[in-house]
């Protein structure tokens, strides 16, 4: 049975092992002269680098009392942040809504309802930004139902990365003998990565240079937000001064650096594929020593996209 009320966080043995996650080295850009590290965050017990925010974003709400009186936490996810929120939600007794577009992949939709969360599905040629505006609707509509997490507008999401991820990667590269990275590539889905880790890598070092990666509007690559486009909806904790340069990059180019990667040993889904496509574009550059970014999740969660298809 589920307990009455919300287990405390820190009480919970989940929680030790959210964060800490391994900094590799990825081999591929030895080639072109330069050194590019990688969090690897498939280790977290919900296979990916969104168990940090929503941890530290459940831990406040609880502290909060947000979810007396039996009250749903409600938030709109392309996925991964879905699967932290029923992950923790189950261990913890908290009741919980997802709205997801209906393109998420198959393995992430079902591990969400696994942990028995609420699924509401919208229309994939909607896009994210229609699930976002659905969630707002559903908490505006019924608040003594729904607690409305906002992971786009919550502070606790940059806050996390800002004081676990970024710290880390400084920590990882002192251990080599190495400071502060020349660059950092990310993407932008909340926002919460590339802000939390950008402010705390700028702080250690003010010329380190900020990159996001940008997919196109179509097919899209899933957990990363097409920027720039009228009536796009640009997530509010966003540092947007704080990014120096903006790279396109293609659903079939992070593919293909997804299957390097996995020659490497690396089974990393699109959105990591997308970090790395920039990384090394800014590698190509010759301005840059040292890099980093994040490997967001694994690889198992999109088979069902195709993408791991064998050739004939």
């Amino acid at each position: 049975m589920k307990p009455e009320r919300p287990q405390a966080l820190d009480s919970h043995p989940l929680l030790a092992r959210i964060g800490g996650t391994p900094l590799v080295e990825i081999q591929l850009a030895r080639e072109m002269g330069v050194r590019l590290f990688a969090k690897l965050e498939s280790v977290n017990p919900g296979g990916s680098i969104k168990d940090r925010p929503v941890a530290r974003m459940l831990r406040q709400a609880v502290a909060e009392g947000r979810f007396v009186g039996g009250r749903r936490l409600l938030d709109s996810s392309s996925g991964n942040a879905g699967i932290s929120y029923a992950l923790l939600g189950a261990a913890l007794g908290i009741p919980v809504t997802l709205v997801v577009p209906g393109n998420a992949s198959e393995e992430r939709l079902a591990r969400i309802a696994a942990h028995g969360a609420e699924l509401i599905l919208t229309d994939p040629l909607e896009g994210y930004d229609f699930a976002l505006r659905e969630a707002k609707r559903l908490a505006q509509t019924h608040p003594e139902r729904y607690w409305y997490c906002d992971q786009y507008s919550n502070p606790e999401n940059w806050r996390a990365h800002y004081e676990t991820t970024g710290r880390e990667i400084l920590k990882q590269l002192a251990q080599q003998g190495l400071g502060p990275p020349d660059a950092f590539v990310a993407g932008v889905g909340t926002g919460g990565t590339i802000t939390g880790v950008g402010r705390r890598l700028k702080e250690a070092r003010p010329d380190a240079y900020v990159a996001a990666v940008i997919p196109e509007t179509f097919p899209g690559i899933e957990g990363l937000k097409p920027l720039g486009h009228p009536g796009d909806i640009v997530p509010a904790i966003l540092d947007e001064p704080l990014i120096d340069q903006r790279i396109p990059v293609t659903l079939e180019e992070a593919v293909s650096l997804c299957r390097r990667l996995a020659r490497e040993g690396l089974f990393v889904g699109p959105s990591s594929g997308a970090y790395v496509h920039g990384a090394l574009q800014l590698a190509a550059t010759g301005r840059f020593r040292i890099l980093v970014t994040v490997l967001n999740d694994t690889g198992e969660r999109y088979v069902s996209t195709g993408m791991w298809k064998r050739a004939a």
